[in-house]
């Protein structure tokens, strides 16, 4: 399977779900600016994870924004979003044109370095409309990305380079799991944005 097509409509999962990959949409300076707008800008602040009954408070930092104060609960920890910022909203126009999809939110994610990762999950809280598009936008360092399936167990990755996009759609979240890992290789930081749609 090509992961590095370059025909956008190729579906890279080979069964229950979509998921596409365009590659870097932005160049390296657009990447840099949006980059460090987004680390100077935003309102970072440690994830929180309950884990066997246990909170734990991650090292990865996160943001929340849409365009209501929406609430959003994953690992039982809720959190309502903020108003969007400049850059948030010219890359929200640009994720949907690209796309053709809609998306009122964008959940961002701030890895310092390899080290900091994320496992497999699904995407799949109730607060999300059912089977709606998540696009995952990546700034900084280049990373591995997996995808696991739940049942099969089949797993492959790709990396998500500096600039690129991702498409996520259809029943993805249904079948599919997906993780960052760690690493130590990696030693400069990652901002990935994930737009997503709130049901409401």
């Amino acid at each position: 399977m090509d992961l590095f097509n370059d025909n956008f409509d190729n579906n890279i999962l080979p069964y229950d779900g979509e998921v596409y990959y365009y590659g870097r949409i932005f160049n390296f300076k657009d990447s840099q600016f949006y980059f460090d707008k987004l680390l100077n800008n935003i309102e970072w602040k440690n994830d929180q994870t309950l884990i066997f009954g246990k909170c734990l408070v991650t090292k990865r930092k996160v943001a929340w924004y849409g365009d209501k104060p929406f609430e959003y609960t994953y690992s039982n920890n809720t959190k309502v979003a903020l108003s969007w910022t400049k850059e948030l909203l010219e890359l929200k126009e640009i994720i949907e044109n690209k796309t053709g999809e809609i998306f009122n939110s964008c959940l961002l994610n701030l890895y310092h370095s390899g080290e900091e990762g994320m496992g497999f999950h699904s995407d799949n809280e109730k607060d999300l409309k059912e089977h709606s598009a998540i696009a995952s936008v990546s700034f900084g360092a280049d990373r591995k990305f997996v995808f696991k399936h739940k049942i099969e167990k089949q797993n492959f990755s790709l990396i998500l380079e500096n600039g690129s996009l991702l498409l996520m759609k259809g029943a993805t979240q249904t079948h599919w799991l997906h993780r960052l890992p760690p690493t130590k290789k990696v030693k400069t930081p990652r901002i990935n944005l994930t737009f997503r749609m709130i049901a409401y």
